[in-house]
């Protein structure tokens, strides 16, 4: 039984990844797929064709989160495209990952901008097209909670904030019975945050990565009462 047939969903920074996999997965299970993506055209193409080959509905659609107009267009674009949109992944987001004296005030205004800003942005335009039973997904890090290495200040920053805005819109939409969760995954192996770079015995105190790739065992949500809960990641652990 696909659980999501007939439903729409959006993910944001969806060609690669975390986003890719979470695409991947929800397609799998009978959904409409939109996805953005910034630069990485190809990638984009071919994972929107891979639905497409496997019977599924996916529209890729080029967005530069730092855009908060590009961003609000995306989810109308969704809408128009297939009529509507039940749930909201907000995936997209950068590091800039380096030491507070080497950070400029443009590396805090981009990151706030594409984990924080972006996020409100897509739910503020997709709230009124959301139904009773629709969700918003934001996808946040362990390193809100615990930070195991140096750098992270204007990350870990964006992500905190967007805890903040998660719990803020989770109070106010659930009278209007839309869901709205947080997931701060650890470290997740991609070619953005690879587990044989520069960091990996720092950012994985446990010498373990997962894999974005198993998108069977991913986190998953829908509309529904009976799937509320959040799978592990499976991965490999490190030399």
């Amino acid at each position: 039984m696909k659980n999501l047939h007939q439903q729409t969903v959006l993910i944001t920074g969806g060609s690669r990844g975390i986003g890719a996999a979470i695409v991947k997965r929800l397609a799998a299970e009978g959904a409409n797929v939109a996805f953005t993506y910034q630069s990485s055209k190809e990638k984009a193409e071919a994972l929107a064709a891979e639905i497409t080959s496997l019977g599924g509905k996916a529209l890729a659609i080029a967005a530069d989160s730092k855009d908060p107009i590009a961003v609000q267009a995306a989810v109308a674009q969704t809408v128009a495209h297939f009529g509507g949109i039940s749930i909201l992944v907000n995936n997209a987001g950068i590091g800039n990952i380096k030491p507070l004296d080497e950070c400029s005030l443009e590396d805090f205004d981009d990151t706030m901008a594409v984990n924080v800003r972006a996020a409100f942005a897509a739910s503020k335009a997709a709230i009124p097209h959301l139904p009773a039973g629709g969700r918003i997904i934001n996808i946040g890090t362990c390193l809100v909670d615990r930070i195991t290495f140096g750098g992270c200040t204007l990350y870990s920053t964006s992500k905190a904030a967007l805890t903040g805005l998660t719990k803020a819109l989770a109070r106010e939409l659930g009278p209007k019975k839309i869901n709205v969760n947080i997931v701060h995954p650890g470290p997740i192996d991609t070619d953005m945050n690879p587990a044989d770079g520069p960091g990996p015995t720092t950012s994985a105190p446990l010498r373990h990565w997962a894999h974005s790739a198993n998108r069977k065992t991913l986190p998953r949500w829908w509309p529904s009462s009976q799937d509320r809960k959040v799978l592990s990641l499976p991965g490999r652990d490190l030399p």
